[in-house]
């Protein structure tokens, strides 16, 4: 009888603990995204629901089931460390951490005024703008994967990084339209020519969101900050019918806080006083705080830490159980510290330029080169844009499994070209390819980090590079990293600001088309038509006859044929 009563208990315990298990992962699937405006009436636990069933089976749902449980076990190794730290006592690390916060205290800058800009949902602003009839209607930018919701969609728990099958799911009346970045980036720039005149030196942190710093401003036209901003709002919406939103305070990371704090169309302020950002920071919570996503989230949770004034009761047991990087980062969040040094992206320390495409699996041989063709040219404008060429050139991957891989190499030059990025970049797409059977991707990306300042150079029309003295600068054949001697490094995953925001992404099924088949016929960028590095890709994996048989002048076509040359 006992025994059955141990059996019993030990199943309810079992039971339990698989709900429990449930209930992370529910919240996980959540997204990224869960923070953004428009998202607080809504019922996440019904949307968590509803996705949890929806993706339940697919290769997304088995790759987040995964990540879940590694979180969940290395939560358990956090909270039994934390029990043994707590045995030891904890004097010593909360008496560093009272003087390091002491410390901090007396650099505490209260002379700026900085505000953070962010445009209402503004793809789908700039939809609107030619289709008046959707601002009433629940709409999203993006197919595969939504870039933006319109305020009606997120209503329903749509989302930014959303599938726009699970989307559908949740808002059945979900209007879909395409990206046009081009329409996107004309707007952006309509904006940014107003924001100019407040701010010459705003930094534009991502094409709908930028900071400045309003102090000059605001002593020389006598105007109170709130009111400047109210005026920089009203001036945007007059010339370019999109509303934007404005968090105003002391530094940039208040600032972005605050920007999402009357969203849509309103602004939020943080007066220049230590009472009164203490006041504001205690009852934030830590997941509004850009830097903390939803597994340092978890984290932090396990110990008691859910808003920002728990960080000082549990101020002992940050910097043991999180490491330096993490302690002193929270820290600061707790005072409300942040920086006040407002500058374009190009004139900062900028540590890397990427780009990234999501695009439905493939394992094509001739889909994948000319994936990476077109990132090579995305990252050429970003790198032209930022004026900077790198020495360092990183590919990153997402398997149809969700797993992500990367590689990286050392470049014997600094560049920026696309052609360049693509010929350097293509080995390393083969080398994956050669360790991973089966191979298939989802996602692409290219990343420069190592940067070289394209200040000193002049980038003509015809994308030659002058030097200072106006003599062309010699460009030589590019050689293949062999030649030249190059290895090709392992690479964890790169990860930067939110451009990959690990979004739930729709679990594409269709069939593999093996290489030594008809892959298909793709037109080609003049650029690459002639391609010595693809040609000895197709004969390493095929042999030297099936490279023979490539079509490398006008089109990319595989013939089926398969030789044991």
């Amino acid at each position: 009888m006992a025994s059955s009563e141990n059996s019993g208990a030990g199943d309810d315990a079992q039971a339990t603990e698989t709900e429990e298990t449930d209930e992370t992962l529910k919240y996980r699937l959540l997204g990224p995204s869960l923070t953004k405006a428009g998202q607080s009436a809504v019922d996440q636990r019904k949307v968590s629901e509803i996705i949890y069933n929806v993706s339940r089976g697919s290769k997304f749902f088995t790759h987040e089931k995964s990540r879940n449980q590694l979180l969940t076990t290395k939560i358990e190794r956090i909270i039994s460390q934390k029990q043994k730290i707590e045995e030891h006592g904890l004097l010593l690390h909360t008496r560093r951490t009272d003087q390091y916060l002491a410390e901090l205290e007396l650099g505490r800058d209260l002379s700026q005024t900085v505000v953070h800009i962010d445009c209402d949902a503004f793809f789908a602003a700039v939809e609107e703008l030619d289709r008046p009839e959707l601002r009433e209607l629940p709409m999203a930018v993006g197919k595969g994967v939504l870039t933006t919701c319109n305020y009606h969609a997120r209503k329903y728990g749509c989302r930014s990084g959303m599938a726009g099958f699970i989307a559908k799911k949740l808002c059945p009346d979900l209007i879909l339209i395409p990206q046009n970045y081009q329409k996107y980036t004309a707007k952006a720039d309509e904006i940014r020519a107003i924001l100019a005149c407040y701010d010459p030196q705003f930094q534009s942190s991502s094409l709908d969101e930028a900071y400045l710093n309003i102090t000059a401003y605001c002593s020389a036209n006598e105007i109170e900050p709130e009111e400047a901003v109210r005026r920089l709002r009203s001036e945007v919406v007059e010339k370019t019918k999109v509303s934007i939103s404005g968090g105003i305070a002391p530094n940039a990371r208040l600032a972005k806080i605050c920007s999402n704090w009357n969203k849509p169309n309103g602004q939020h302020y943080v007066p220049n006083e230590r009472s009164a950002i203490m006041k504001f920071m205690s009852a934030i919570p830590l997941r509004n705080i850009n830097g903390v996503g939803r597994v340092f989230e978890r984290e932090l949770d396990a110990i008691g830490i859910k808003y920002c004034r728990d960080i000082f009761t549990h101020r002992g047991l940050i910097l043991p159980l999180f490491g330096e990087k993490c302690y002193r980062f929270l820290m600061q969040c707790y005072l409300g510290l942040g920086r006040t040094k407002i500058q374009p992206i190009e004139e900062s320390e900028r540590k890397s330029v990427g780009t990234e495409r999501t695009f439905r699996d493939t394992g094509n041989v001739a889909d994948l080169q000319e994936k990476l063709q077109l990132t090579a040219l995305e990252l050429e404008k970003d790198m032209l844009r930022t004026q900077f060429k790198g020495r360092t050139l990183v590919l990153k991957v997402k398997l149809h499994t969700f797993e992500v891989l990367s590689r990286q190499m050392l470049l014997p030059k600094a560049v920026y070209l696309s052609e360049d990025l693509y010929r350097y970049a293509l080995p390393m797409l083969v080398k994956l390819y050669k360790e991973t059977p089966n191979l298939k991707i989802r996602l692409m990306g290219l990343r420069c980090t190592n940067l070289v300042s394209m200040k000193n150079t002049d980038v003509n029309f015809f994308r030659g590079i002058q030097t200072s003295n106006g003599r062309p600068q010699s460009s030589s054949r590019i050689k293949s990293p062999e030649e030249e001697g190059l290895g090709i490094l392992d690479g964890q995953d790169i990860h930067d600001q939110p451009r990959d925001p690990d979004s739930m992404i729709e679990d594409w099924e269709h069939s593999h088309v093996p290489y030594g088949s008809i892959a298909g016929s793709h037109t080609l960028n003049p650029l690459f038509k002639s391609d010595p590095t693809l040609e000895m890709w197709v004969s390493d994996l095929h042999g030297p006859a099936a490279a023979r048989q490539f079509d490398f002048q006008s089109t990319l076509r595989f013939l089926p044929v398969k030789t044991n040359d």
